[in-house]
């Protein structure tokens, strides 16, 4: 079921990893189906970040700061990269090309990775506490760096999307939860990039591009406190960005995870852009980057 992500892994792992001002590429979509496939995005010259910075031990429990020009306090966005919740298919560098976009519009960008199910430490609950010590090591070092938290977003692709909402709902995970923490960072919208929120959904056959063996990998059976839609209502607004033609993670994802959401009082809105897979999403030069951008500066009131 991870084949139409396998050329991702491979991608990301041997890509070009040098820093450019050069001008993005016009948008190139090699597919058959005129979409673009990952090497259209992986195989571009790759920006890098202001800096790294670590909340744990393992090399994946570290964030990528990506700092505009200027004194600040800068409005941020706390981002999460997708990939199956899997390292091995992708990991925060993935997001690189669209944090460098935000980082040009004068928005700071916390890009924080974790350990995935195929890592130790990683499913449950180790890939949700690294997503939520990353998240709450931005306050730790806000003021260090002039980040302005007033109206952060969280952004996240694909797997990504999961962990951003998640990260928005933490306060309502039951307090006999494993994954519960004091006092956790409060985000105050989401905006979700062909997210896959809905993880006892996606563990029904068929299932997304992901398979649904790694949702049982990710969660172990547990949906209380790892599935959004079972921590309803979130309390905060939220936008689905999600292309048309996605066939990795489908609308029916989006439009299923928003209606219950909306029906337990949720401000949940759905963006669907056409001629749009999956790859498009984040493609800084793409018509769905750019409707992803216009409702981040929504959010952050700019």
């Amino acid at each position: 079921m991870m084949k139409p992500l396998a050329l991702l892994a491979i991608a990301a792992l041997t890509g070009c990893a040098m820093t450019t001002d050069a001008p993005p590429p016009p948008n190139r979509a090699s597919g058959p189906d005129g979409l673009m496939v990952w090497p259209d995005l992986l195989e571009r010259p790759r920006p890098e970040p202001t800096r790294n910075i670590r909340y744990g031990e393992s090399a994946l429990q570290s964030v990528d700061l990506w700092l505009p020009e200027g004194k600040g306090p800068h409005p941020t966005v706390l981002m999460v990269h997708g990939g199956c919740w899997t390292t091995d298919i992708a990991d925060r560098r993935i997001m690189n090309w669209i944090a460098d976009d935000l980082r040009k519009r004068g928005i700071a960008v916390w890009n924080i990775d974790y350990r995935g199910v195929d890592r130790t430490g990683g499913g449950y609950p180790g890939t949700f506490l690294d997503a939520a010590r990353a998240a709450d090591a931005l306050r730790d070092h806000a003021a260090e760096y002039g980040l302005d938290l007033t109206n952060l977003v969280a952004t996240g692709h694909s797997a990504g999307g999961h962990l951003a909402l998640w990260l928005a709902a933490r306060p309502r995970l039951p307090a006999n939860s494993p994954l519960h923490t004091a006092n956790p960072l409060p985000i105050h919208h989401v905006v979700s990039l062909g997210g896959l929120p809905d993880l006892e959904e996606a563990a029904r056959p068929p299932g997304s591009g992901c398979g649904t063996e790694v949702i049982e990998k990710l969660t172990g059976g547990r949906f209380a406190d790892t599935s959004v839609p079972r921590l309803k209502p979130l309390g905060v607004p939220q936008v689905l960005v999600n292309g048309r033609q996605d066939k990795i993670i489908p609308l029916a994802y989006a439009e299923g995870y928003a209606a219950p959401m909306r029906a337990a009082g949720d401000d949940v809105a759905v963006r669907v852009i056409d001629r749009t897979g999956h790859v498009e999403l984040i493609a800084p030069e793409s018509d769905a980057w750019k409707a992803a951008v216009a409702e981040i500066e929504k959010a952050l009131k700019r």
